[in-house]
């Protein structure tokens, strides 16, 4: 409407203007010539406000034509049939001039909205791309709705164990009567689609994608033109290709995820029901015998069962120890508190723990006095050497020996554990340390070394298998050492 009044106020001033600025030349043109210099504010008007400010110049410039530069002049009187002529052609030839210069400028800016909506839609569209989570793509959705259609109130409800439930929302949050209103269940009218008499009015679109609803967008306040309703008609598509697609990969996650989780579970029971089942089942054999059989043992058999019981209660200890571990180790609270530590006396407390446990098994501890002192947490680093020495415990042949020694390579300290097993075959020696991995030679690698290399690593130190010069099994693992500074400072 304003732009009509406005073209038609440009022509109808154009007229009046170039009709009073022609005057003193009006003995010096023709009528024809009159008329042809009223052509140009019709087609300003026209280019302005459209055709029907292209009418009013028409007027305009008719009354003025005729009124100024046909005689006879000052009247309104037109005369011969020559001027009737004149007047008709002049209106007919600017009612048509009108009508082409609108349709141009119609077409024109029919042209610059395409072009605007297709580069407002491939904005809007970069927004939807890439891997989000569903919460953020939600919230991505409404405030481009909101900010670029310039609409007050925007709401994006998903269905929720059987109700709508407002997802996101941008602008003034919908009333309590309109969530109402559009629950299935109200019975109550509500439009569908952007085409609406009343902005006011609340404007459901369906978000559907693969033939299922995602989701709703609610408007309230939609006073687009009819291009940007399309483009967000359009939006409203991609957004729920998105959205499904957000989902779908959320939904494949949490899928990944409980079968990661059944996956642990299973390892971890396989896992503790072998480390279980041997020393329960010796502590289970040795109670029974004392408690039943007491009166037929020596004091020597006696203290033997009385030993067995207590060997095998520190394998459990040591398993429970290793499993709360792993649990510290999955909720990633375990911390490494470094202090500078003596190797030696890193070594011998390790060995002091595994010694009622070692059945007979000799261990030798191979330390140079000149070896510097390493920069570790000894809690993690003595359990790293615990689960070294049961581990060649566990697989060391009887009164085998076990030897554990400290080395400097290059830069680098590093601990040895060898054992006098069969050793590890090379097609298994990285799977041993992943969790729950099985072994060809029986058993499992249980989760003594998973938390040995987890400890290492936490120093940014590593640890790794390598052959000996006899057989057996030979496990390294790096530490750092404490350079003079440290002492020094410390």
């Amino acid at each position: 409407m304003r732009k009509n009044l406005v073209g038609s106020t440009v022509g109808v001033l154009g007229v009046v203007t170039l009709g009073i600025a022609m005057l003193p030349l009006r003995s010096h043109i023709s009528v024809s010539t009159a008329a042809l210099v009223f052509v140009i504010p019709v087609v300003f008007g026209a280019a302005i406000g459209g055709f029907f400010a292209g009418i009013f110049s028409v007027a305009a410039g008719f009354l003025v034509y005729d009124y100024a530069y046909i005689p006879p002049y000052r009247t309104l009187n037109v005369g011969t049939t020559q001027n009737w002529t004149a007047l008709a052609v002049y209106v007919l030839v600017m009612v048509i001039v009108a009508r082409v210069v609108a349709s141009l400028d119609a077409s024109r800016n029919e042209a610059l909205r395409g072009g605007e909506a297709a580069q407002r839609l491939s904005d809007l569209s970069e927004l939807l791309v890439g891997d989000r989570p569903v919460n953020d793509l939600l919230e991505t959705i409404v405030s481009a709705v909101h900010e670029v259609f310039e609409i007050p109130s925007v709401s994006l409800l998903v269905l929720e164990e059987g109700h709508l439930k407002v997802a996101a929302d941008a602008g003034e949050p919908l009333t309590e009567f309109e969530l109402r209103q559009l629950s299935p269940e109200s019975g109550l009218p509500i439009s569908v689609g952007t085409a609406s008499e009343s902005p006011d009015a609340i404007r459901t679109i369906a978000l559907s994608a693969s033939g299922r609803a995602v989701g709703i967008l609610a408007l309230r306040g939609l006073h687009s033109s009819k291009t940007d309703r399309a483009v967000l008609n359009t939006f409203a598509n991609d957004a729920a290709l998105a959205l499904e697609r957000a989902q779908l990969r959320e939904q494949a996650l949490r899928t990944q995820l409980l079968e990661e989780v059944d996956r642990f579970r299973q390892g971890l029971m396989g896992a503790v029901s072998h480390d279980l089942r041997t020393p329960l089942a010796t502590i289970k054999v040795a109670s029974s015998t004392l408690s039943n059989r007491s009166e037929f043992l020596s004091k020597e058999q006696a203290g033997e069962l009385y030993n067995l019981i207590e060997v095998e209660s520190d394998r459990l200890t040591r398993l429970v120890s290793n499993l709360l571990d792993i649990t510290r180790i999955e909720a990633g609270v375990f911390t490494v508190h470094r202090t500078p530590t003596k190797l030696v006396e890193l070594i011998r407390e390790a060995v002091s723990a595994m010694e009622p446990t070692l059945s007979g098994h000799r261990v030798e501890m191979i330390v140079p006095p000149s070896l510097p002192m390493v920069n570790v947490d000894p809690l993690l680093i003595g359990q790293v050497l615990v689960n070294l020495l049961d581990n060649a415990n566990r697989h060391s042949p009887p009164l085998g020996i076990i030897t554990v020694e400290a080395q400097c390579r290059g830069d680098r300290i590093v601990i040895v554990v060898t054992d006098q097993g069969p050793g590890i075959a090379p097609s298994q020696r990285e799977a041993m340390f992943e969790r729950f991995a099985r072994l060809d030679k029986g058993g499992r690698a249980g989760l003594g070394l998973t938390i040995a290399r987890t400890f290492v690593e936490a120093h940014g130190e590593d640890i790794w298998y390598e052959e000996g010069p006899r057989m057996g099994a030979r496990f390294v693992f790096s530490l750092p050492q404490v350079v003079t500074e440290q002492v020094d400072g410390g």
